[in-house]
């Protein structure tokens, strides 16, 4: 499932709604929340909007989690991303990975939530306190967080 929406997430909800879907051989669920928090050292963020791509966003996503659904054996996958102007604090970002076993569980959310980052097209304006605002670059660390999963191992753990 995924969801790009103004409106801001049950995470909860989501997560329950994805127990429900994904079924009686399930495991465990991980579950990611981001917030919006400050960005820049000296002054405190007051809002960022993110502007996206509709339709290509939401492809991308689901090619996303679609790979790590191959990838590690998930029995489902939720992302709920927010666009429009966000305040300081406010939910961002949920993703959830469901599977018989923990570990696939632990990396199919992080392959997704690094995905995310370097691979959906989200454009990032933040307005500082004081009403500066400026656009936010992506940063290597990021882009070499998700290139590290290229080499990384798939699944090791077999479903009953």
């Amino acid at each position: 499932m995924v969801i790009v929406q103004e409106a801001d997430f049950d995470a909860a909800a989501l997560a329950a709604g994805l127990r429900e879907r994904a079924g009686p051989t399930v495991g465990g669920i991980v579950t990611f929340v981001g917030y919006v928090r400050d960005y820049a050292p000296d002054t405190p963020t007051e809002t960022l909007f993110l502007e996206h791509y509709p339709g290509m966003c939401e492809r991308e996503l689901e090619d996303i989690a679609a790979t790590a659904r191959a990838r590690w054996n998930l029995a489902g996958t939720v992302i709920a991303h927010r666009v429009g102007a966000l305040p300081r604090n406010a939910q961002i970002v949920f993703v959830a990975a469901a599977s018989a076993h923990r570990g696939d569980a632990f990396r199919g959310c992080e392959y997704i939530i690094d995905a995310l980052k370097t691979r959906a097209p989200f454009w990032k304006r933040e307005t500082l306190a004081g009403g500066r605002s400026f656009w936010v670059e992506q940063r290597q660390s990021d882009l070499d967080r998700a290139g590290s999963w290229a080499d990384a191992p798939a699944s090791k753990e077999s479903t009953p």
